[in-house]
């Protein structure tokens, strides 16, 4: 029987412990760890959703290591320098002295550490100095979040040489999958069905299984279309309704104006998301909220707004700031309601108390949106719930859709035929200070932006039927308890979906223009092209392969052929689809 140095550790260090886990271990951990030790791999990958307890289940394995003589030190290798600090706290609390401040000019650490915490670039910058570092003393190697490990060649070429003699190589993410063809150090991958290689991981566990074993939080997304209206660079007014279908272009650049904080559509979806703190707060009264920002310049921005919607300052994170992780453990123990940041707590930064999320950022991988999302789903106690407010984009409606998806890495890949590039937003709301080729080109300016509550997203279904911001049907879902279970929170939302539904029926019909027949169907088929539209990104199913299905679910003949009665016909049948194919 092995003895753990660290086994008074909490279920989910630190102090995270959800309901109904093991005293000792959550039963993910313990599967995880009883796996690692039957096998005794030299690497050895777990892939464990956000806010799962990654941590925890690394520092045992370190511990059990060290109790039987296997390893005589620990490398933590991180993505930030936050996280190297984050690290050496946490393995400091269980008897473990891990050295975050190394760095590369000392050569060693002192021998009062086990080991360094570092990160990704640092080893890249000077492998030798780490490979010399880890063939002196049997070393246990820490990846986390492995993923960063590719970010570029030099950094892959670099952690491979430094850390090709490490005893053992315990590789952590909660998101494996990459949006290129990067591959990572120390991975195995192993050829699909379809030709292409595939990351393989040893253990996985995903945001399903943790949401029913009460590890995370559920979480609804609440999603806002609206009005914008922009100038763009050759002088041209345009208008676009976020949330229909638009052009790549723009798409970009409607999402690019919603974002701008000149604009009113910003502004009323961070009133909306501080209502809503203010009721998750009745029952998780420390409740704290985290706008994710693009830029620096629209993150201070941000902040003003909350400081005149609430009265309140906002703890302000930026990239280059020195002070940032201070700034994070700050927030993370006060009661503070805001924190707006820019990339820096965008994955692996732990602030239990965040609830409310508001998703202000034009990045829209699916790496950078669930390593975000998963901010907020890291339980303390049984019922908690986070909402995440986004702009109405199809990318980003079809990843909140996917929450349960589990994706690995996949090399050689064929790029996407359809779906927002992020190039593009990148392109559209990088700061252009001098003018274009041509020399009378106006800079985009955002002219009008106005905010319209569109939906609600919960575990794959959609609940709503859009309303005006500050509205009694907006007000249904932003006033949602803040204490629910999985279960309760779908019940609730297709409750409260019905009782708007019933309550449109019973309310008199407005008064409206009369339109022409032709203008009546030419309406309803913008109408079922929008909805097949967004199917399409919910399923990956073709537009013309939809509208068959609905041909066949519903009679008639094609579209262009179809009577208004059938278009509506269908138009019903779609929508009922997107509400009974989630249960």
């Amino acid at each position: 029987m092995s003895t753990f140095a660290a086994s008074h550790l909490s279920p989910s260090y630190p102090d995270r412990a959800a309901w109904g886990t093991a005293p000792k271990l959550r039963a993910w951990q313990q599967e995880a760890f009883d796996l690692y030790f039957r096998s005794e791999p030299r690497d050895f990958m777990t892939v464990a959703t956000p806010g799962a307890g990654k941590t925890t289940y690394a520092l045992r394995i370190a511990s059990e290591l060290l109790t039987q003589g296997v390893i005589r030190a620990i490398t933590i290798v991180t993505p930030t320098e936050h996280l190297k600090r984050q690290w050496a706290d946490a393995a400091g609390k269980v008897g473990m002295a891990i050295d975050p401040e190394f760095k590369n000019s000392q050569g060693s650490t002192s021998r009062d550490y086990l080991g360094v915490a570092v990160t990704y670039a640092q080893v890249a910058m000077h492998p030798a100095l780490h490979r010399a570092r880890t063939e002196a003393r049997k070393t246990l190697v820490i990846f986390d979040e492995v993923h960063h490990a590719g970010d570029a060649k030099s950094w892959g070429d670099g952690i491979r040489e430094a850390f090709e003699p490490a005893t053992r190589r315990l590789h952590l993410t909660g998101t494996p999958f990459r949006s290129d063809d990067s591959p990572i150090p120390f991975v195995e991958y192993a050829e699909d069905a379809e030709g292409f290689k595939r990351s393989v991981s040893d253990y996985s566990y995903g945001y399903g299984p943790a949401l029913a074993d009460g590890v995370v939080r559920p979480v609804i997304f609440l999603a806002y279309s609206g009005e914008m209206k922009w100038r763009t660079r050759a002088g041209d007014e345009i208008a676009a309704t976020l949330g229909t279908p638009l052009t790549k272009d723009q798409l970009s650049q409607a999402w690019r104006a919603a974002l701008d904080p000149k604009g009113d559509w910003i502004r009323q979806v961070m009133q909306a998301a501080d209502r809503r703190l203010t009721e998750v707060r009745r029952g998780v009264p420390d409740a704290g909220g985290l706008v994710i920002a693009t830029d620096h310049e629209a993150a201070r921005a941000y902040a003003r707004h909350l400081r005149n919607i609430t009265g309140e300052g906002a703890t302000v994170v930026l990239s280059d700031d020195p002070g940032a992780s201070k700034k994070i453990k700050q927030f993370s123990a006060s009661q503070d309601r805001w924190l707006v940041a820019v990339r820096m707590v965008s994955e692996g930064v732990d602030i239990p108390r965040l609830c409310v999320g508001v998703y202000a950022t034009s990045t829209s991988t699916p790496l950078f949106f669930a390593q975000a999302v998963g901010r907020f789903v890291r339980a303390r106690k049984r019922g908690e719930m986070a909402s995440v407010f986004l702009p109405s984009v199809p990318t980003l409606m079809g990843l909140a859709n996917e929450m349960e998806l589990e994706r690995d890495h996949v090399l050689n890949k064929r790029p996407p035929e359809d779906g927002l590039d992020d190039s593009l937003l990148e392109n559209a709301n990088r700061r252009q200070d001098n003018p274009d080729v041509l020399g009378d080109e106006l800079p985009f300016e955002t002219m009008e932006t106005n905010a319209t509550f569109d939906r609600v997203l919960f575990d794959g279904g959609e609940f709503g039927t859009g309303a005006e911001v500050g509205s009694a049907e907006e007000e249904d879902f932003l006033g949602l308890p803040g204490l629910l279970e999985p279960d309760q929170v779908a019940s609730l939302l297709r409750k409260r979906q019905a009782d708007q539904q019933a309550a449109k029926r019973r309310a008199p019909k407005p008064v409206e223009p009369v339109m022409s027949p032709h203008e009546q169907l030419a309406e309803l088929r913008k109408e079922l092209n929008g909805l097949v539209g967004a199917w399409n990104h919910r399923t990956g199913q073709p537009h013309g392969v939809i509208h068959s299905e609905l041909r066949r679910a519903c009679g008639g003949p094609p579209i262009a052929q179809a009577t208004g009665e059938q278009v509506q016909e269908r138009i019903d049948k779609i929508r009922q689809w997107a509400t009974q194919r989630s249960r």
